[in-house]
């Protein structure tokens, strides 16, 4: 059972008590909503990850062999040439984002149009391939680590939605509702006792 407010019993306190429990109440009921909307938010984000670091593991499994061919194939010293010769600009993009009544950030990588290489370089083949491989994961981390925050910040926005509610429930409003109930109690034996008393006051003056 909560403790109750320590605060006089009077009708004042009363109606003040009732109100505060109105808005605790209703408090609550609008928290939960936005705590259960906040969990199916992170629960489709984290299906979002899911699938995106499934992704970035087949681009990994794929583009590494092909840069390990590459090299062996012409070596480290002309891998590194071609890297410096190729002017391979992307941008990064931010965008805004409402999830669960939330406003976020996202990042996008906007990646330039392919263009060919190996053609006038001389070199190992598929060096765009490779090339295409490694920014297209560029794409991929980009858009986990822009999800990975969002699923974080969703994280802890339910934590501190889920402190709220139970701060409501297990302290805020019993203690409204045990006040009450005592303020109530008190001011009915009040009550009474004013009653009783008026009732011998008029016993008194009717046997004089």
């Amino acid at each position: 059972m909560a403790n109750k407010l320590n605060i006089a019993p009077t009708k004042s306190n009363l109606l003040a008590i009732k109100e505060q429990l109105a808005v605790s109440t209703q408090g609550y009921d609008l928290l939960e909503q936005k705590r259960e909307i906040l969990v199916m938010e992170l629960m489709r984000m984290l299906e979002q990850v899911k699938l995106l670091e499934k992704s970035v593991d087949r681009c990994i499994e794929k583009a590494y062999p092909a840069l390990k061919r590459m090299l062996m194939t012409v070596g480290g010293d002309r891998v590194e040439r071609i890297a410096h010769s190729v002017k391979y600009d992307f941008t990064l993009t931010q965008k805004p984002a409402v999830i669960g009544g939330m406003s976020f950030t996202t990042i996008d990588v906007v990646l330039p149009k392919k263009e060919l290489f190996y053609s006038f370089l001389g070199t190992f083949p598929d060096s765009d391939e490779v090339m295409s491989d490694f920014f297209e994961l560029l794409t991929l981390l980009t858009r986990l680590a822009s999800i990975r925050t969002i699923v974080w910040r969703l994280a802890m926005e339910v934590k501190k939605t889920q402190r709220r509610v139970n701060a409501l429930d297990k302290m805020v409003i019993p203690q409204s509702r045990e006040t009450v109930k005592y303020i109530e109690d008190v001011l009915e034996e009040r009550e009474r006792d004013n009653v009783f008393v008026l009732k011998a006051l008029k016993g008194r003056q009717g046997n004089t």
